[in-house]
């Protein structure tokens, strides 16, 4: 726990559906709005939560049981959802505007840009910079001003969004302005 009394890392454990007398429900009794909302949350929880998410935790917070987690996580193999992801991404690409510097390979869509390539992790929105695999730092900015809502066919999917507007920025990396950005882009 922080000094302002804030915890810094929480963890999970069963979820439980209960009736009104407070007994567990049976998956099958649970209604399937009620199901499927409360897991949509879950998952946001889960998803957005994870230290995985925190490239600070490549430090794995002293303990070496962890060592290897924040690696696997943002760079590893692609679960269930990463792969449907990839089969979006698969389908969408070749009808982007960054068509011609965009490719899939493997567990990451490459974006050839002016001043590197970057490997966009399809299951974590990570970036590694070639040629030296040097991670770049993209932080979404979760304050952006949402403009008129337009529906996209991935709509709910966050990841699959930060990495389109990552392949997007980092396709005209020679525009971008942000320091935060351009001195990472330096080799070292």
């Amino acid at each position: 726990m922080s000094d302002s009394g804030i915890w810094s890392y929480i963890s999970t454990d069963q979820i439980r559906f209960l009736d009104e007398n407070d007994e567990v429900l049976e998956l099958e009794k649970v209604p399937p709005l009620v199901f499927s909302e409360i897991f949509r949350d879950v998952d946001m929880f889960v998803g957005v939560c994870s230290v995985g998410n925190d490239p600070e935790w490549a430090d794995n917070g002293g303990m070496p049981q962890y060592r290897n987690y924040w690696q696997e996580y943002s760079f590893g193999d692609l679960s269930e959802m990463a792969n449907t992801r990839k089969a979006i991404l698969e389908n969408i690409v070749p009808k982007l505007k960054i068509k011609n510097v965009a490719t899939i390979d493997g567990k990451f869509l490459v974006i050839k840009g002016k001043l590197r390539t970057y490997k966009i992790h399809i299951g974590s929105g990570n970036i590694l910079m070639e040629p030296n695999d040097q991670y770049l730092c993209i932080v979404p900015d979760g304050k952006a001003q949402k403009g008129d809502k337009v529906f996209l066919p991935f709509d709910g999917d966050r990841t699959l969004t930060i990495i389109l507007s990552k392949a997007f920025l980092l396709a005209e990396d020679e525009k971008i302005k942000d320091e935060t950005i351009t001195r990472q882009l330096v080799m070292k």
